[in-house]
């Protein structure tokens, strides 16, 4: 029951990093979804590991994708002055 709540939870963060996605929530939503359903009657303690440190990188990227495009519009935002030449 442990392992379960610990894969509830990485869904729920999954489902919550993943709205940021370039090709859109619902495409995300539908890929995790497939991914957990796929997944769901495995009972080897090994490939569960492995399949949460898949999963945790997958948090890692799309942190990494959504601090890039929060660095891009602050960017845009405070040099796009310097850019113009009249």
């Amino acid at each position: 029951m442990k392992m379960a709540n610990s894969f509830r939870g990485e869904k729920k963060n999954l489902l919550y990093l993943g709205r940021d996605c370039p090709k859109g929530p619902h495409y995300f939503k539908r890929r995790l979804k497939n991914i957990f359903l796929k997944n769901k009657d495995m009972k080897n303690p090994e490939k569960s590991k492995e399949l949460t440190a898949q999963g945790e990188f997958v948090m890692k990227e799309l942190e990494a994708l959504y601090f890039v495009r929060k660095y891009k519009a602050m960017k845009q935002r405070y040099y796009s002055d310097t850019n113009k030449t009249n």
